[in-house]
């Protein structure tokens, strides 16, 4: 009996100690919560551009959570010949139909199919760092990867399938200077798995461009409504090949901007739309005045 009072006492004392920590877990859990109530929340950046996309560039933005977006980007022909094919709207084109999702805030996939070599091309983007009011991170940073696959029938290059495969790497810095205008920065690399070659004197296969290629790029936009924007975009190939270097892209058009819908008309000389494609291929020189007429669509749904 008297071992019963003991274990009974002792429950007893361990019940009021369980209550004791309790209740101190609680109040020094309330300090806390209140403490951390008056640290000032990070107010972060809007709109820094309106849309996922800068004319032939990726922009820093990733939408809102559950999106879904839907894409068409459509280059017409070069311009050159003027009235006789009316300013390359008559001639090939060359169109990329996409879709992205954004399962989680910052990070997006993305699936697309374009026309140049029946391309399958797969895509990721992830917002590092996004720009803060105030007292906060000064430019906002993203991420962008694709990887693309030509299904054309087998060729001379496609040996192997790894040969039909490129991939493309881009970091983009951008900053929200005024409501009206912002500015990017980006830096890229691209990367094929098979280009193109020669035989040479000694009876050799020598390629005629690098597997790799660097590229850097500015691009900006500037609001002159509530809906439309004037936005630039310039790319500069940094990678010497030993034949056919491509040239750099210049473009500038007008951009109207809904909530839901997003529309861009540009000049500009890249015919290309998989941005690995135009930093190794583009033979567009602007300095001849070889632009063409371009247009990018897109449409977004919000599922929350």
């Amino acid at each position: 009996m008297k071992t019963r009072i003991k274990y009974a006492a002792a429950n007893s004392w361990l019940v009021a100690l369980g209550f004791g920590l309790l209740a101190f877990s609680s109040q020094s859990f309330a300090q806390d919560s209140a403490a951390m109530s008056k640290v000032p929340k990070i107010e972060r950046v809007k709109n820094t551009f309106y849309g996922n996309m800068i004319i032939n560039d990726q922009s820093v933005m990733v939408p809102v959570k559950k999106t879904l977006e839907v894409n068409i980007q459509h280059r017409f022909g070069v311009i050159d010949e003027g009235y006789l094919d009316f300013y390359g709207l008559f001639t090939g084109a060359n169109v990329r139909l996409s879709a992205n999702y954004t399962p989680i805030d910052y990070l997006q996939f993305g699936i697309g199919i374009t026309e140049n070599k029946m391309q399958w091309d797969g895509n990721v983007k992830y917002a590092l760092s996004r720009q803060a009011v105030k007292d906060g991170c000064p430019i906002s940073v993203t991420y962008y990867g694709d990887m693309a696959i030509s299904t054309l029938p087998k060729e001379g290059n496609f040996v192997n399938f790894g040969d039909r495969i490129t991939y493309f790497n881009q970091i983009m810095i951008a900053h929200k200077v005024s409501k009206k205008f912002s500015v990017q920065v980006t830096g890229s690399l691209a990367y094929f798995n098979n280009v193109e070659g020669y035989f040479a004197s000694d009876g050799t296969i020598q390629p005629e461009m690098k597997n790799m290629q660097l590229a850097c790029g500015a691009m900006g936009a500037y609001q002159i409504s509530d809906q439309m924007s004037i936005v630039a975009d310039y790319n500069q190939p940094l990678t010497q090949n030993t034949t056919n270097n491509p040239h750099p892209d210049v473009a500038l058009g007008i951009q109207l901007a809904t909530f839901t819908h997003n529309f861009q008309i540009f000049v500009c000389n890249y015919d290309a739309i998989l941005q690995q494609d135009n930093n190794l291929y583009n033979q567009n020189d602007f300095t001849k005045k070889q632009f063409l007429i371009g247009f990018n669509i897109s449409k977004r749904w919000n599922y929350q």
